[in-house]
């Protein structure tokens, strides 16, 4: 009993370190995604590769929803870069597996449009390239990143960063922040 009670004492750490202001930062940017017309773009590897594809899940569909029932606009232009498995394949294999979420962005993503991205350690080469990528190409870049905040955070326009280490704990802090932004367009938007 006493690792599960440490196990959440450390999670709620975790949320503790939640930057909030930054969280209605990215609201604003997503607002303004939405509004505009742009496109989000959403990728990250392995679990956040998981958490890409429910939070545009979440998006594209619950938030959609509402602000199309609502008749407050148009639904979201969002997309998961991790959910093509056949493109992703194709890139990393005739490329390089570093080049699956830039080579995508090549093709789909415009000046305006927004990125975001997750990662634990922050410096993952194929994440790193895609930002950079997409900075050199008028994108609005946001990384949500743990403890190591890696070469992501110091790319990216917003980081937003979750004091830990622990992947599993970052990983489930960088969701809780992808639910209150969708939530924010479920609940909130007026």
């Amino acid at each position: 009993m006493t690792y599960f009670a440490e196990y959440l004492t450390q999670q709620k750490n975790a949320y503790d370190s939640i930057p909030l202001d930054q969280v209605a930062q990215v609201a604003e940017l997503m607002t303004d995604c939405w509004r505009n017309d742009r496109q989000l773009f959403v990728f990250g590897n392995g679990g956040s590769a998981a958490n890409a594809s429910h939070f545009i899940t979440d998006l594209g569909k619950g938030s959609s929803d509402r602000v199309q029932r609502d008749g407050l606009g148009k639904r979201f232009r969002c997309l998961s870069l991790n959910d093509n498995v056949a493109w992703l394949t194709a890139l990393g294999n005739d490329y390089s597996y570093d080049d699956v979420f830039v080579g995508q962005l090549q093709n789909y993503a415009r000046p305006g449009d927004l990125v975001l991205t997750m990662s634990v350690s922050g410096n993952s080469p194929n994440l790193v390239k895609a930002i950079d990528w997409a900075n050199e190409n008028g994108l609005k870049t946001v990384a949500l990143v743990g403890g190591k905040r890696g070469r992501l955070a110091q790319l990216a326009h917003h980081a937003l960063v979750i004091e830990s280490e622990h992947y599993g704990r970052v990983e489930d802090a960088h969701m809780t922040i992808c639910h209150m932004l969708c939530y924010y367009f479920m609940e909130r938007l007026k």
